[in-house]
Formats: C-alpha cells, sequence, structure tokens
C-alpha cells in the first residue's frame, strides 16, 4: 500500500501543477487524480487505502475545521454574524425544497424519495469551500467585510440542517414514522449542543496546556485526538460534532491568540497531506458511469437547485453591508457540492428506496459538476469580485 500511495500521490502532484498552470485550483487536480485512479476508471487506488476512505476523508476535514476555528476572531464573527446564520440554512432550505417539489410533480417521486433527493443535494461542501475562504483570508481578500469568513462561517452550518431534513424524509420514506418528531428537533438541539460542548471542550483543553508545558507538535496532537474523540459521539449523541470542533478553535483563538498562531502553523504543515489525500478520496467515490443513468434530467434539476440556491443566498444577503460584487462571489462560492452527497448519496438505494440508484446517479453526478466548476469559480472570480485589503500583493 506504502508504493502505492506513493504513485497515488505523484500523480496527484503532477496534476495539480498542470491545473495551475491552466491557472485553475490545485485541488481539481487531486479530484481528478482520485476519479482516474479510482475503482471505477483505472482502479489502481490500493484497495487497502480505499478501506480507509471514509476515516482519511473525516480527519481531513476536521484539519479543515480547526484551522478555520483558528483563525476566525470573536469580534469577525460578530460583525457577519446575522448574515452568516441566514446563510447557514437559507439557500440550502431552498434549494432543498425546490428540488423536492421537482421531484414530486415532474419527476412522479413520492415525498419522501422527492425530499431526500432535495436534500441530498442540497448541502454545500465544507471541503470544497472552507479551504479555499482560508486562503483567501490569509491573503486579504474580502477582508472589508469579511466576506471569506462569511462563507466560510454559513457553509460550515449548512451540512448539518441539510442531513437533519434528509433524515426526515429518510424516516418517512422507511416507514419509521415514530422518529420524526425527534429528527425534526435534531438541527437546532444539535447546533447549540455542538457549540457548547466545542466552547467547553476548548476550555479544558487551554487549561491542560497551561498546567502541562507541552511542545506544540505535542499540543496539536492532543488537540487531534480531542477533536475525533468528540466527532465520534455524534455517532452516539445528536451533537453537530464539525461545528463544535470548529468552536474548540474560536475558544483558543480567543483566550489565547498566540498559542492559536503558533498551532494554526503547525495545523497548515498536516494540510498538505491532508488536502490531498481528502480530494483524492473524494474523487475516487465518483463513479462516472451511474452519471450516464442521471443523464439530461439530471442536469437540470441540478441547475434548477442552483438558482433557487442562488436566489437563497440573494435572500440571505439583503440588508447587508456587501457591494453587488461580493454578493456574486457569495453565490459562486456557495455551488460546490462533494463531502455530503458522496457521504450520504448511497443511503436511500441501500435503505432499499424504490429509486434509490437514480438518487445515488444525481448526487454523483452534482459532484463532477459543481466541485469543479464552484472551485473554479472561486478561484476565478475572487481577484474581480472581492476588494484586497491593504497589504495584499
Amino acid at each position: 500500500m506504502i508504493v502505492n500511495l506513493a504513485v497515488v500521490l505523484l500523480v496527484a502532484k503532477m496534476l495539480r501543477y498542470l491545473m495551475e498552470k491552466l491557472k485553475l485550483p490545485g485541488l481539481l487536480g487531486f479530484l481528478f487524480t482520485g476519479i482516474i485512479l479510482g475503482p471505477y476508471l483505472l482502479d489502481f487506488i490500493s484497495a487497502d487505502l480505499l478501506h480507509l476512505s471514509g476515516e482519511l476523508r473525516t480527519t481531513a476535514l476536521i484539519i479543515i475545521l480547526i484551522r478555520a476555528g483558528l483563525s476566525i476572531q470573536r469580534k469577525t464573527l460578530n460583525k457577519v454574524g446575522t448574515s452568516a446564520l441566514k446563510m447557514s440554512f437559507i439557500p440550502g432550505i431552498i434549494e432543498g425544497s425546490t428540488i423536492t417539489f421537482i421531484g414530486y410533480y415532474w419527476l412522479d417521486f413520492s415525498l419522501p424519495e422527492a425530499g431526500m433527493l432535495g436534500f441530498i443535494l442540497a448541502a454545500v461542501s465544507p471541503a470544497v469551500v472552507v479551504p479555499q475562504m482560508l486562503n483567501l483570508k490569509e491573503r486579504g481578500f474580502g477582508k472589508n467585510r469579511e466576506v471569506p469568513t462569511l462563507v466560510l462561517a454559513g457553509a460550515s452550518v449548512d451540512d448539518v440542517f441539510a442531513i437533519t431534513i434528509f433524515g426526515l424524509f429518510l424516516a418517512a420514506g422507511t416507514g419509521d414514522n415514530a422518529n420524526i418528531f425527534t429528527l425534526l428537533m435534531q438541527a437546532p438541539l444539535s447546533i447549540v449542543l455542538g457549540i457548547c460542548m466545542g466552547a467547553g471542550l476548548g476550555f479544558l483543553l487551554l487549561e491542560f496546556f497551561k498546567k502541562f508545558p507541552l511542545r506544540d507538535t505535542r499540543k496539536l496532537i492532543y488537540f487531534m485526538i480531542v477533536a475525533i474523540l468528540f466527532y465520534e459521539l455524534s455517532n452516539y449523541i445528536p451533537i453537530a460534532s464539525l461545528l463544535g470542533i470548529m468552536t474548540m478553535g474560536l475558544v483558543i483563538l480567543e483566550k489565547d491568540n498566540n498559542l492559536a498562531h503558533r498551532l494554526s502553523l503547525k495545523f497548515d504543515k498536516i494540510w498538505v497531506l491532508a488536502e490531498i489525500l481528502l480530494f483524492v478520496l473524494i474523487g475516487a467515490r465518483v463513479d462516472i458511469f451511474l452519471v450516464w443513468e442521471a443523464g439530461l434530467t439530471g442536469m437540470v434539476i441540478i441547475a434548477l437547485g442552483l438558482v433557487a440556491r442562488s436566489l437563497g443566498v440573494f435572500l440571505s444577503l439583503l440588508g447587508s453591508n456587501l457591494s453587488q460584487k461580493e454578493r456574486l462571489f457569495c453565490i459562486i462560492a456557495y455551488t460546490p457540492k462533494a463531502t455530503v452527497q458522496a457521504a450520504i448519496g448511497a443511503i436511500p438505494l441501500t435503505m432499499g428506496i424504490e429509486s434509490g440508484d437514480w438518487i445515488l446517479a444525481v448526487a454523483v453526478l452534482a459532484i463532477l459538476l459543481t466541485a469543479p466548476l464552484g472551485a473554479a469559480g472561486i478561484h476565478l472570480s475572487h481577484k474581480r469580485l472581492l476588494e484586497p485589503s491593504s497589504s495584499t500583493s
């Protein structure tokens, strides 16, 4: 597996270089590496590596959100708070509801099947969005009105609502009506629990680091251990663990800016490898042959969903102080899909839902279309749509 991994990393770096030469984001090279070398085309990636795919992708996602938490000042979050809150659920609910309506009236799906399709597609991808927003923050783009922070914060919560509402329709579709009320309460409860528990763990980590002086590398290891265990806890109780993990970083930044900066530098270094693994393994989940099953109908549904999402972003930003260009950038930044679609796209099929194979095909098509286009859109538009800070070169 080690030699196999080395070859995969080499190909990923080569394709990243090619993408950058084409003035496209390097992560597309990683995504295409996974698609090409994955089990549905060349079948080169080791089965052992694919077996660990879920754990490795989760670890990389945890690293992203820790980095995000360590980079967002509380005063900055307060500045974008209202808009970020609206961005966290309005675009996703409008998109999901629109696709549900289309599925029910156009495709003749049952309401639960249409809802599952709608809210699988409704989730934006933090794996694609968050790293790019962090990069823009570091380079000073959109800093005057904290546009990257707004998108980053909203995208980090967006998935919680999409997955919760998907769970409602899944319960209805499988006849598990007893759980519907519980699921209905799950989104707000899980968000509150995630934030509170994440904040508590952040304070405990600070106290631990004060009591036991450690090298920053060891602090990073303990931080990762706590974050991974916290994420695992979400399998047993309804908590927005990824949001809580980001909150841990926020607390550390708020209470000890110097420590947060040093830890952020450490996490930046391990992100170099984690980023490659994340996008290669997401790409490896893309069965391009399923795309044919979705066909033109799937493309139209995805496009209509994105139009509805764009309307949701526009409505969320009404009353904000963002310029028209900055609002357009937020619409572009909210288009990529990958993480949730790869994670839950196959659930209806495995649960025996009649249209589960078609739902999976559209989920795969959504990744294939929106992840590259959304990432490229962010990369190509940010200089035109966002104002650089005075220190940006």
